[in-house]
């Protein structure tokens, strides 16, 4: 298979994909039997992610040859800083076209809490179609400054015994949770369009990525990071599934209380803490928008409050990058 490449191009769009998002940045590489064009967010904020949205399309008349290549294509999205890779994922499929002379492609990359924007990261795409050899090309990429809020948290006797707990039931619901969130399955793809709010409550109590120092009531503390965001509503208010998705756990437990965790693109979950009802169980599919729990003050909490938590590829990302239209489907 023939592999020139005539151009490569990098371009700003010219109109937000909706209202009050971030510009993002195409790319694409044309060549004789296929193109490549690349849509993805090239300056986020540290806690936020990059997501990449990459189709491939086919050129050549060589039908038959292309549209098989198409279909056994392999990608991964890479992010350095320097020559240091920071993390990658895998590409996978979203949608074929009816003709099979395209495929649309997902990637997405959590970007650490902790990471200083600096002009020296970068990201790269990896792909290989038929035979051995893998091809690659970079994508320009930066990290927007933010700061990040700062608290001490007083705990009570009852909430240090509970941030203390070393407990066997502790540490296994613990492991129980890490090994849902370590799960990606490919084909679980329920909804990419922009996800919403899980309440009309519009008081936050905290705020994702919080600095906080428990303040235990032995004299002892602890520095810990908050992992989603707070909240404010009474006790019973309702919580609602922010996208449509899976229900991969729905129960109590000793940290967070009753608690639910749906998956909604694989690697991508949401989680709901600190609930005084359950309206969903265990491998319950929802629709965005569906009653899932009523709010309330179980486990660690110093008062109601809803807790709402996005996690990609295990790691906490910021909940409001994720009511934008992150996958860029309007660009279809």
């Amino acid at each position: 298979m023939k592999r020139i490449w005539n151009y490569i191009c990098c371009m700003l769009a010219i109109a937000a994909l909706c209202a009050g998002q971030a510009v993002a940045k195409d790319a694409l590489l044309e060549g004789e039997d296929y193109s490549i064009s690349v849509r993805y967010n090239d300056k986020p904020c540290p806690g936020d992610a990059v997501f990449a949205r990459m189709v491939i399309s086919q050129n050549s008349r060589q039908s038959k040859k292309i549209k098989l290549a198409l279909d056994k294509t392999t990608a991964t999205l890479e992010l350095y800083l320097g020559d240091k890779m920071l993390d990658k994922a895998e590409f996978y499929i979203l949608e074929n076209d009816s003709s099979r002379s395209s495929v649309t492609f997902l990637a997405g990359i959590p970007l650490s809490s902790w990471w200083n924007s600096d002009n020296s990261y970068s990201l790269k795409v990896c792909y290989k179609m038929t035979g051995a050899k893998t091809y690659e090309f970079a994508l320009p990429f930066s990290l927007t400054y933010k700061k990040f809020v700062e608290e001490t948290i007083p705990l009570d006797t009852k909430n240090t015994e509970i941030r203390t707990d070393t407990s066997p039931k502790r540490m296994g619901q613990i492991e129980k949770l890490n090994n849902i969130l370590a799960t990606i399955n490919k084909g679980h793809i329920y909804q990419t369009k922009a996800y919403s709010a899980p309440t009309t409550a519009t008081r936050r109590t905290s705020f994702f990525a919080d600095r906080r120092i428990y303040a235990y009531s032995n004299g002892k503390s602890s520095t810990s990071l908050h992992y989603g965001t707070d909240y404010g509503v009474p006790t019973g208010s309702d919580v609602t599934a922010c996208a449509a998705g899976r229900v991969v756990m729905a129960e109590d437990r000793v940290t967070t209380g009753w608690s639910v965790v749906i998956e909604h693109l694989p690697g991508l979950y949401s989680l709901y803490y600190h609930m005084s009802e359950l309206k969903v169980k265990e491998g319950d599919m929802v629709k965005e928008g569906q009653l899932i729990g009523l709010s309330g003050a179980t486990g660690l909490a110093t008062g109601p409050h809803l807790h709402w938590e996005m996690r990609l590829n295990m790691a906490a990302v910021n909940p409001d990058f994720f009511t934008e239209d992150f996958t860029f489907s309007a660009s279809n």
